[in-house]
This record gives structure tokens, sequence and C-alpha cells, in this order.
């Protein structure tokens, strides 16, 4: 959840095809695991263009290891892509990496692999600097003829005999030529890479700038606009048939669905998060009926900006299942399964209509002195509560005065609905939405009870950086007002921004304030 977080609030996870590339012969520190059967997996998020596969990358100083699969058969990835795998009930042991072998990329360098789909029988491994080792497995199915890096890539190879000899690679290795798998407009019927790349005058993986936008180029119009030339699939929309041949490759147990966060995301105690496979409920925001409501909602809403405006509609256009994550702590427990405790940013969003009535049944914050009426809490049944916030005609049975009941009633009706809620921009995609979403699903058929204003703001950076206890860029604001003064902080405030905008207080500004006074 995004409050457990230290970094990496509202990053989601990134879903990706793992392609399992099978080795032929085991040599090297691969020998050990015979007889089982050795996969190299690739994390992919373009599967339909496996069609084009003529090698794989490996990073020749990136460390690997070899696991065992529920399966019984070995993978072979990264450390970290495996502590995922672990957490998504793909290895045979439960949340604990245990490696059979570990190696570095250069000792499995020209190992010979069987691939899915591809038109040719034997593909190798081979070097490319730029693997990433916190990105996906470590490993990288090459398709040169769609993607402008592996082009470049394998061009190197071919051009730099030095290169090759460092690392082991023969010529017949890199022997290799794009397939053509994709017709992509303006990039040539044929191969979008290569023609990308000569167009931009791209010579060598090192031109790093041109080769990120051509990537972008050939993928965005290879995506929307390209259509396959090659396979079962023949003649259609890229873009049409991704999900087909993902879910083909899976059937036939060539590939397996893998997850990971988007980008790094550290919790609280400063362990770097994973994706994981949970056996839990999920509220159904997205639900089709519920979102026309919440769509209905943001319509009728001041959001004050229009940035906040696109934000909600953002959301609401990918929101689907949220978890009820959370088996202790603060909340609502689900009624017909209650380990589970529905997550915070869920649970607490029509707590404003509590406070319409809460001063009737305690006169304390915490609920322990009871309010004129002497109402106790066992008494508040759901009946009672319909009477008041669904403001239904028939008289609930209970021992409450009437009197104190219509006093609860009015006053709902009274402050009902929220003419203005104000919070923090990072809360748009998730608790405000889910704000949005709970009082259509509370009252739907009473709009008039729907909120009517939503103001999101900036966060407030201190010299230019995001406040953070851990780093010791931290203010509070009784310690700025002993400080700076009331007049100081009103200074550097005015000075700081709003709206939107992250506001930056500039202790120099507060500094130069109280000595201009």
């Amino acid at each position: 959840m995004d409050h457990d977080r230290s970094s990496g609030e509202g990053v989601g996870p990134q879903e990706y095809t793992l392609i399992k590339m099978r080795v032929q012969e085991l040599h090297g520190k691969l020998a050990s695991l015979a007889p089982k059967v050795v996969f190299l997996i690739a994390a992919t998020l373009r599967p339909e263009t496996m069609y084009g596969q003529t090698n794989c990358w490996l990073g020749p100083d990136l460390n690997y290891i070899a696991v065992e699969a529920k399966n019984g058969n070995v993978y072979v990835c990264t450390k970290r892509a495996a502590r995922n795998m672990v957490y998504q009930g793909m290895l045979r042991v439960e949340n604990k990496v245990l490696p059979i072998v570990e190696m570095k990329g250069y000792e499995l360098m020209g190992t010979k692999l069987t691939a899915p789909l591809t038109s040719y029988k034997t593909i190798y491994t081979l070097p490319m600097m730029t693997v990433k080792e916190d990105k996906g497995t470590g490993v990288v199915t090459s398709v040169p003829s769609d993607a402008p890096d592996d082009f470049a890539a394998l061009i190197d190879l071919k051009n730099k005999p030095a290169l090759r000899e460092k690392y082991g690679i023969t010529e017949e290795m890199v022997n290799v030529e794009p397939v053509p798998i994709i017709d992509v407009p303006e990039f040539g019927t044929l191969i979008s890479a290569p023609s990308v790349c000569q167009m931009m005058g791209i010579k060598s993986q090192n031109d790093k700038e041109k080769l990120v936008e051509a990537k972008e180029k050939v993928y965005l119009r290879g995506f929307y606009e390209g259509t396959l030339i090659i396979g079962e699939f023949k003649g259609k929309k890229v873009q049409e048939i991704k999900k087909a041949i993902q879910e083909k490759l899976v059937k036939a147990g060539e590939a397996e669905l893998y997850q990971e966060p988007e980008k790094q995301i550290i919790s609280r105690s400063g362990d770097e998060c994973v994706v994981a496979l949970c056996d839990q409920w999920y509220l159904d925001y997205g639900e089709s009926e519920w979102r026309k409501q919440v769509e209905q909602s943001l319509s009728d809403l001041d959001t004050y900006h229009g940035e906040v405006r696109r934000n909600f509609e953002a959301t609401i256009d990918w929101l689907k299942g949220h978890t009820c994550a959370r088996t202790y702590g603060l909340g609502t427990r689900l009624p017909w399964d209650e380990k589970w405790v529905i997550e915070s940013l869920s649970d607490s969003t029509i707590y404003m209509a509590y406070y319409t009535v809460s001063h009737i049944l305690h006169k304390d914050l915490y609920g322990d002195v009871p309010g004129d009426f002497g109402i106790k809490a066992k008494e508040m049944t759901p009946e009672v509560w319909d009477y008041i916030f669904h403001q239904t005609n028939s008289m609930p049975k209970t021992a409450i005065k009437k009197e104190a009941l219509e006093k609860m009633r009015n006053e709902f009706t009274y402050w009902y609905p929220v003419n203005l809620r104000a919070s923090g921009k990072d809360l748009v995609p998730n608790h405000l939405t889910y704000y949005l979403y709970n009082h259509t699903a509370i009252w739907p058929t009473l709009k008039e009870m729907w909120p009517t204003g939503i103001h999101a703001n900036g966060h407030l950076l201190l010299n230019s950086e995001k406040m953070s206890k851990s780093t010791g860029n931290f203010l509070t604001l009784t310690d700025a007002l002993d400080k700076y003064g009331a007049d100081g902080m009103r200074l550097a405030l005015a000075n700081a921004g709003d709206s939107i905008e992250d506001a930056n207080f500039e202790t120099q500004v507060a500094d130069s304030g109280v000595l201009r006074l």
C-alpha cells in the first residue's frame, strides 16, 4: 500500500511474458544441473515479436542464478527476478530464493538455445553491455527487426572481431539476419528497426540518445499501426493479437506470466518490494455500472484545476480490483472473511458522514464519554444508520430516543454533501478516487449526497528536496514557528508557491524575511 512505502508511491505492478528458451547442451557450470531441463527465461512486453528472435542477450558482468521451478525444471535469471517469482508461486520453494548454481553472465556466453516461435532452430547467448539487473530477468530476447537496440548491438558484434573474441563468440553465432515480422508505415514494409537506424544514422549501441528516440518511434508505430506478416495471426493488427499470442505461448508451456513493480519501491522498513500473489479479496473498482456512476459524479465535481480532473479520469480509466490486503490494524473487517481488514485507503472514505453526528454520540475524541442522549455503540445498528444516512422512512426498532434519531438525521442532511475536500495530489490515484466510488456505492440513488468539490494540492518541499525524517530534511510547524516566528513563516510560505505544483519552503527566505522585518 502507498502509505507503507518510503519511496515509489503510486507505482503499480507491470505484467511481463516470460519466454522460456531451452538450453540445448549443458556446459560449464550448467553441466551440474543435468539431467534437468534448463531454461534461460526472458521477460518481454512484446510477445507478438517473438517470431523475430535471432539471439539472446546477457549482461557479461551481471550475476545470474539457477533456481528450481515448480514443475521441476530449472530457470536461469537474476536473483532479483527470482525473488519476485518466489512470491508469485512460480518456484519450488515458497517465500525463499534457493540458488542451485550461481554464475556470471560471461560464463554463459555462446550457450545454444531453442526459442519459441522463431524460425531459427538454434540461437546463441551474446553479450550486451546495457542489460540491466534491476529490470526484468537480466535475460533479454533479441528481435533486431523490431528493436533498434538489438539491431545496433548485433551490428557491433558483427563488425568487431575483438569484442567477439573477448567473450568467446564465434562468427557463426552472429551470422544471423533480422527476420521481417511487422509491417510498419513509414519505416518500411519489412524491417522497421534497421530502417529507422539507417534513417537516424545510428552506427553503434553507443549512440544511446538516438537509440532511445528510435525505440520510441518503432515501438509506438509498430504496436498501434503495425500489421503482423508472419505466423498464424498474419495480416492482423499487432495491438489486436498481443494477448492471443501471449495465451498461445503460455498454453503451450513455452512462457509464463510474471509481474514486478514498474519502478523500484522501497518499504518503510528499507526493503525492496516485490509483486506477490496472495489469496485475498478485492474491492471491484472498475465494475462497469459502478464506474458509470463515478464518471457521473466526477462530471458534476469541481476539481479547481484541469490537471486534477485529468488525473481522476486517467485513474478511473485503469482502476480495477483493489485488495483487502491487511490482517491486522485499524479498519473494517470483511463480514464474510473476518481475517481480512479492508485497506485504509478504501475504508476511510466516508468518515466525514460520521463527523456530522459524532458530537451527539460522544463528547470526547475517542468515544469514551457518552453524549447527552447516552447512546451506546451497540445500539447503532445498520437499521439506525440507514434511517440517518439513507433517510429511510420506516422508524428503526431501537431503544434510542426518537428525539436523538431526528437530531442526527437533521444534522446529517444539514451538513451533507461535502462541499470541499482538500487533500494531496498523490491521493488522486487511490484514496480520493475510492472516495468517489464509495460515496456512489453508499448513496447510489441519492446523488445529492455525492461530493461536490475536491481540491488537491502539491507537496511541500524543504529547500527543494522532499521532506523525510530518515534523511534529516524535515521541519515541523512548531519548530518552524520557534525558529522563524509567524511572520517569517508567512513570508516563506507566500514565496513557496501553491496549487497543484509542489511548493518549496526555503529557510533562506524565512531567515531574510525575519531580518527585513
